[in-house]
């Protein structure tokens, strides 16, 4: 375990911003992160953990204690003809578990390809891409109990997993720390989803009617580098927003106000519409205020362009908020944890 006092966050976060954390601890096992645990008790510390800093925006430096949790590890927990299941460490980065899993063939989570972050976020926040989420493949999680410093085990079932919702987000916020996370995947008779316009579209333009999962694969990265800026060529955390889900009746009187407005029917009377095309309408896509902006080919993407901060941001989010809540009605909420 490595241990620092007032070290620079900047490094640690995809948007590149500039901030301090009065303590920082790098850990790689378990029995580092307890004892990380007890000694930052021991001096009563406010604690913070970063996984891979790509859903954060650091609005101020961080006094207290935070933990970089970089936990790693694949095993292979249990085999068949027909899955697999493979526990992974938490500080894993996420896009290379997929690329794992391709390079044996299992089936899963090819659509979330190229997603950022560590695998210990990824059940926090149900990522999810292209019609795909990571519950679809989960089987359970291994976190420590930040209070008693028990190791407890969260079944799909008791994480309530939703829309870029957990229960880690909600009622257990700030409580645990996840170090291990098992997904089932498939070794035959995969479940290919390329029903997502954007993903048909780039299979149908080379020719693939039948593709693998590695096709689909390769055309989710293909369009996710088209439309999100690298961040290590620009400062971002990927989709800011969360896109809104409304009623139905609602959008049927948007509709008629607005007729090119996109949805996506859900369950029970529900309606998702893109944040990125609501944001557009308001003018904001690429647009630059100071050094921080709203990216050129994706409106749901906010950048630092260099030298930007943390509050320059969140007044960029909360102007996008407002614009959009008085144009259509709708309120949209951060994706990113907002410190």
């Amino acid at each position: 375990m490595i241990s620092k006092k007032n070290v620079s966050l900047k490094a640690f976060n995809t948007f590149g911003l500039e901030a301090k954390a009065g303590s920082f601890y790098n850990t790689r096992k378990r029995e580092d992160l307890l004892e990380a645990l007890k000694t930052i008790r021991s001096d009563n510390q406010k604690l913070t953990i970063l996984g891979g800093g790509s859903n954060i925006l650091l609005t101020r430096d961080i006094e207290g204690a935070v933990i970089k949790n970089s936990i790693p590890g694949k095993e292979i927990l249990e085999e068949t003809a027909d899955f697999v299941k493979v526990k992974f460490g938490a500080g894993e980065n996420w896009h290379e578990c997929v690329l794992y899993a391709l390079q044996n063939d299992w089936g899963g989570i090819e659509n979330l390809s190229l997603i950022p972050g560590t695998m210990g976020a990824a059940p926090m926040q149900n990522i999810g891409a292209y019609g795909v989420e990571i519950c679809n493949v989960f089987v359970e999680l291994t976190a420590l109990n930040i209070q008693t410093l028990q190791w407890e085990i969260f079944s799909k079932r008791d994480c309530n997993f939703g829309y870029r919702e957990s229960v880690f987000k909600n009622t257990k916020k700030g409580q645990y720390i996840i170090v291990d996370v098992t997904l089932k995947l498939t070794k035959v008779n995969h479940t290919i989803d390329y029903s997502y316009g954007a993903i048909s579209d780039v299979l149908k333009s080379e020719g693939i009617d039948k593709p693998t999962i590695q096709d689909v694969s390769n055309a989710v990265i293909q369009i996710r580098k088209s439309k999100l800026p690298d961040p290590k060529d620009i400062g971002n955390a990927g989709s800011f927003f969360k896109n809104p889900t409304i009623d139905k009746i609602d959008y049927e009187g948007l509709k008629a106000e607005f007729s090119s407005i996109p949805g996506y029917e859900l369950p029970e009377d529900k309606v998702k519409v893109p944040a990125a095309w609501l944001i557009e309408q308001c003018g904001w896509k690429g647009t630059t205020k100071n050094k921080v902006g709203v990216h050129k080919n994706q409106a749901l993407v906010l950048v630092n362009h260099g030298g930007g901060t943390g509050n320059e941001l969140w007044e960029l989010a909360l102007e996008i908020q407002k614009s959009v809540a008085d144009k259509f009605g709708i309120d949209l909420h951060p994706e990113v944890n907002i410190i």
